[in-house]
């Protein structure tokens, strides 16, 4: 796009249009280049050590009540409880790491430990689901007795203290939460199909129900594991945050009086809920650094407000050497990038 030169009654024109505009910005926020609130928050590290005691009391009392009651089905169940003592300790450090602030090695934080420990845990998830299958299919055709009542009293247990934990807890939207929140409830699910297989093997002697019922249980802990999964992958591809449209993001940004254009935009996570955006826009080259600083804040109040909290902008004038496409103009050459 190219820009005319305005005579001096234009540009002021321009500027008064333009200021008038961005007066209840300064109004609404006293910004002074602060970049706090939406994007800088600290992960519930509390609630993840404490789930980690309490999943270890599970299994004490699920590898205890395997033993008493000689059921594969609870010694199944407490490996399942091991590997989520894991996965929430790995969590639980994960959260801790994102609370350290930026350093001149890692300039963005820790959040992406997060995420790292995230893909994991929902790999661990996929990993249990067919743990669980194949021991369905085992007993399927080995089916083996088990003392009913222990099985009861032990995924009791296991079933009140996960759904305590993962209800508490299932309104967070820190995706490593989420991923312990989906152990937690997988687990809760595992005891009350024990719970059920075992109050129907009281009087029927039908030992075939606790392999029917580990495949469902399986089902399901496969379908949350595959979101978990796929929304870590979206993150650390850096592709757009789901819930923000980009091309919306790009046409509010034009429609900025003072804006002509806007290209090279790149819109991305950190971790889950923490966005980011960078871009090029183009001024007119006669306004006052005043002037375009007032049209960045105006920006960067809008963004906010579609919960995008660390905002980059790189102003040019007409005569930028970059292409005028909204994506990145080097993306094919790898040496771009975020603006």
């Amino acid at each position: 796009m190219i820009l005319v030169d305005m005579t001096p009654r234009r540009r002021r024109h321009t500027w008064e249009r333009v200021r008038l505009s961005h007066t209840h910005a300064s109004e609404c926020t006293h910004h002074d280049h602060e970049h706090g609130g939406i994007f800088h928050t600290h992960a519930p590290a509390g609630k993840m050590r404490r789930a980690f005691w309490l999943t270890a009391l599970i299994l004490l009392a699920e590898v205890g009540g395997a033993a008493l009651a000689h059921s594969l089905a609870l010694f199944a169940d407490a490996a399942h409880v091991v590997t989520d003592l894991a996965a929430i300790g790995l969590s639980w450090y994960a959260l801790r790491q994102a609370e350290r602030p930026s350093d001149a090695r890692m300039t963005y934080g820790y959040y992406r430990a997060g995420i790292l420990a995230a893909l994991i845990n929902g790999t661990l998830l996929l990993l249990i689901t067919g743990f669980i299958v194949v021991e369905a299919y085992n007993r399927l055709l080995h089916p083996q007795p088990v003392t009913a009542g222990w099985m009861i009293v032990s995924a009791s247990v296991g079933l009140f203290v996960n759904l305590y934990m993962g209800l508490g807890m299932r309104h967070d939207q820190d995706l490593n939460v989420r991923s312990a929140v989906l152990h937690m409830l997988g687990d809760a699910a595992a005891s009350a199909g024990v719970i059920v297989a075992a109050l129907v093997i009281l009087p029927t002697r039908l030992y075939v129900l606790d392999p029917v019922l580990s495949v469902l249980i399986a089902l399901l802990v496969a379908f949350g594991a595959w979101r978990l999964l796929r929304q870590a992958i979206e993150i650390l591809m850096e592709s757009t945050p789901r819930g923000l449209d980009f091309d919306r993001i790009v046409g509010m940004i034009q429609t900025e009086p003072g804006v002509s254009e806007v290209h090279d935009v790149h819109l991305w996570s950190l971790t889950a809920g923490k966005n980011a955006l960078s871009c090029h826009v183009v001024l007119s080259g006669d306004l006052t650094v005043s002037e375009s600083q007032s049209i960045l804040r105006h920006l960067e109040h809008r963004l906010a407000g579609q919960g995008i909290g660390h905002v980059t902008i790189q102003t040019e004038d007409a005569t930028h050497p970059h292409g005028g496409s909204a994506l990145c103009a080097e993306a094919h050459t790898g040496t771009h990038r975020h603006g």
